[in-house]
């Protein structure tokens, strides 16, 4: 599974309703759509992915501005390496007006 968790660290809360989309990026730099959600009011998406997990790149874009249009960071774009498809992907995302973090969790 590939999921996520946004946190607000300017308010200490999560950021609820944030859109996430999910991209699988081939190769041959085609991507194709591999799930979307927004985020619940514990800022997470449990499950982001459609459909199985393969081997490969995915990108997942934080429409950022759709939770606070006035942050400096109207998307946020994360590109992540799958390898070992036999595990969870959790990648977090911390957000502030002038600053972002991510990491790969547990």
């Amino acid at each position: 599974t590939i999921s996520t968790h946004v946190l607000d660290t300017e308010t200490g809360r999560p950021a609820q309703a944030v859109p996430v989309r999910l991209t699988r990026v081939f190769s041959d730099g085609a991507t194709r759509p591999a799930g979307s959600g927004r985020t619940d009011a514990d800022g997470r998406i449990r499950e982001l992915l459609d459909g199985e997990l393969t081997a490969g790149v995915y990108r997942l874009t934080f429409e950022v501005h759709d939770y606070r249009p006035q942050c400096f960071f109207r998307e946020i774009t994360l590109e992540i390496s799958i390898s070992d498809v036999d595990r969870s992907y959790h990648v977090p995302l911390l957000v502030a007006p002038y600053g972002i973090s991510s990491y790969r969790g547990s």
